[in-house]
């Protein structure tokens, strides 16, 4: 596995920040980029029940708790982490490895679209290293 390295950690925070600046908007594109390619994965997220609706709370809530947490996992001791909660409730669901694969696509369009000209193959290759590392993490946590 690839290290994680500050600099890799600092971009990826600054375009988290990003996402930050319209969290209705950018909850939007996440979960209609997932619903897109993965249509079952409505049945995963109980707010999803009536499709992408950037009005709904629940959907900003959980857009910005799951970008959230992702910030503050991101490193502990120079690795990236998952806690026992974060994995429980990937293992009680059920996520499979194709749908980590889809959730990282649609991560990174949707930071993508947030940071606009920002874009850069360092930042892509930054948030793909993070999500791989934690994705990895909470797979292991609940193998």
């Amino acid at each position: 596995m690839v290290a994680f390295t500050e600099k890799q950690e600092a971009l990826v925070n600054s375009s988290l920040e990003a996402f930050k600046a319209n969290i209705p908007q950018y909850s939007a594109v996440f979960y209609t980029s997932i619903l897109e390619k993965a249509p079952a994965a409505k049945n995963l997220f109980s707010f999803l029940a009536n499709g992408v609706d950037p009005s709904n709370p629940k959907l900003t809530a959980h857009a910005e708790k799951l970008f959230g947490l992702a910030t503050a996992q991101l490193r502990a001791n120079g690795v990236v982490v998952a806690d026992a909660a974060l994995a429980s409730i990937h293992s009680q669901k059920g996520v499979t490895d194709p749908q980590f694969v889809v959730v990282k696509e649609a991560l990174l369009k949707t930071i993508k679209e947030a940071v606009g000209d920002k874009w850069s193959a360092e930042l892509g290759s930054a948030l793909e290293v993070a999500y791989d590392e934690l994705a990895s993490a909470i797979k292991k946590a609940y193998a």
